[in-house]
């Protein structure tokens, strides 16, 4: 049965919107819709969208959905592989300057004992060299003033006993310089005497017309005294761009009277950034160069020879080389790695039966921070008996020189510190008080 619902409108309505509904009760229990719901319909169809991610999901959804789901992916990817393939390209190289903190495999009881202790000798005394003359040591230093053109190029020191080192206030001992050279930053001194009793001095200084990069310059004693004064040539002795130019010579003799010098071609000076220049990949070579010389101390004799490079221990560089002759007929190559600006330097060492080597490194740095206490130490330089060395550590914001002695082990070629004689050590307080000032 249907029921038959009039609706009779109002007054002002118009006769034409006047409508008659049959409400139908049909099983199943479907009903009309009502008026609200045909006006949504009608708006919907007139262009009100639904929201995007209402259900159901239409293929507009699901096309929109699947692309942003690839490009997440395809992010993804790219924060994970972007990170391994510049690090092995154009990354860091690993950071080992923090090494000095590992537990030591091994380690020599001789690096316990208190009487081994370096002993402090000279403030603000960087990258000493040594000699001995007549009885007298002979300490040579980096410019105490950096890039200062008034400062001292080449300060110098003397000692009696190793231990009570005397500063030569204001005395210069290259007060001229090469017509190659810039008037700054004149870098570990170090000098031998040759055949006809004059001494060279070799030394590292900052070119002209080659930015910031050194050469090997060298000087020749006026007279001989290893104190000089010393003049310079007006030609450096070594400096090959390819590898950055050349810092830190020392000279060496053989046993037949042969003259070498050994020094650091500066690569890290040409290097990629990071630490001291050569930590970003790719790592540039950093070799430590032989060259032969004649007589006079100042003429090459054919090419230098690399006698050892950088590993995967030393950092971006090595440098600070030093060459010692052993009883034995070993040669024991010591040198600095790491960033000298870093905890990371210290003083390794390596042997050969041939100057020319291979070396073999050993296991263990002769010195590194938190031996007695030191931080950074390297720079060394050892007396040609092998006995006592010289370097320097950090001491607050300078580097400042400790004499030390040695112990060389030709069972299995392994060097450690030793004690000076125990009358020296007695004084060594007194030798910190009388060089406060460099």
């Amino acid at each position: 049965m249907a029921t038959v619902i009039s609706i009779v409108p109002e007054k002002n309505v118009a006769p034409s919107v006047v409508q008659t509904i049959a409400v139908s009760e049909i099983s199943g229990g479907d009903k009309i819709p009502s008026s609200l719901d045909v006006t949504a319909g009608v708006r919907e169809e007139k262009g009100v969208k639904k929201r995007f991610f209402t259900r159901p999901w239409g293929r507009r959804q699901i096309g929109v959905l699947c692309v942003l789901g690839l490009f997440g992916l395809a992010l993804i990817a790219l924060v994970i592989v972007l990170p391994i393939y510049f690090t092995k390209f154009y990354g860091f190289a690993k950071d080992t300057d923090d090494d000095w903190q590992l537990p030591q495999p091994n380690e020599d009881r001789s690096y316990h004992l208190e009487e081994n202790r370096p002993v402090f000798a000279l403030h603000n005394f960087p990258d000493p060299g040594l000699i001995q003359h007549n009885g007298t040591w002979y300490a040579y230093g980096t410019n105490p003033r950096k890039k200062n053109p008034d400062s001292i190029h080449v300060p110098v020191a003397t000692s009696s006993n190793f231990v009570n080192w005397t500063l030569h206030e204001g005395y210069d001992a290259m007060p001229t310089l090469g017509a190659w050279e810039k008037t700054v930053n004149h870098w570990a001194p170090d000098v031998i005497q040759r055949d006809d009793g004059k001494f060279v001095l070799y030394y590292s200084g900052e070119a002209k017309n080659y930015g910031t990069h050194h050469c090997v310059g060298v000087a020749i004693s006026n007279g001989t005294s290893p104190i000089g004064p010393y003049i310079p040539e007006d030609e450096p002795l070594a400096c090959p761009h390819k590898h950055g130019g050349a810092i830190d010579p020392s000279p060496f003799r053989d046993t037949d009277g042969t003259l070498y010098v050994v020094y650091k071609g500066d690569g890290n000076s040409i290097g990629h950034g990071g630490n001291c220049g050569n930590s970003k990949k790719p790592v540039v070579s950093v070799p430590i160069l032989l060259q032969e010389l004649k007589a006079d101390g100042i003429t090459t004799v054919g090419k230098s020879v690399q006698i050892l490079d950088i590993d995967d221990t030393d950092g971006p560089l090595v440098e600070a080389p030093d060459i010692l002759l052993a009883e034995d007929g070993t040669y024991y190559l010591f040198f600095s790695s790491h960033c000298y600006s870093s905890l990371g330097y210290n003083v390794k060492y390596a042997h050969s039966k041939s100057l020319n080597g291979p070396y073999v490194r050993a296991d263990r740095p002769l010195l590194q921070t938190a031996d007695w206490g030191l931080e950074a130490p390297g720079g060394a330089t050892v007396s040609t008996d092998g006995s006592k060395m010289v370097f320097h550590a950090n001491c607050g914001q300078f580097r400042c020189m400790w004499s030390a002695a040695i112990d060389i082990r030709s069972n299995n070629n392994t060097i450690v510190m030793s004690a000076l004689a125990v009358d020296q050590v007695s004084n060594s307080t007194n030798s910190t008080n009388s060089t406060g000032n460099s």
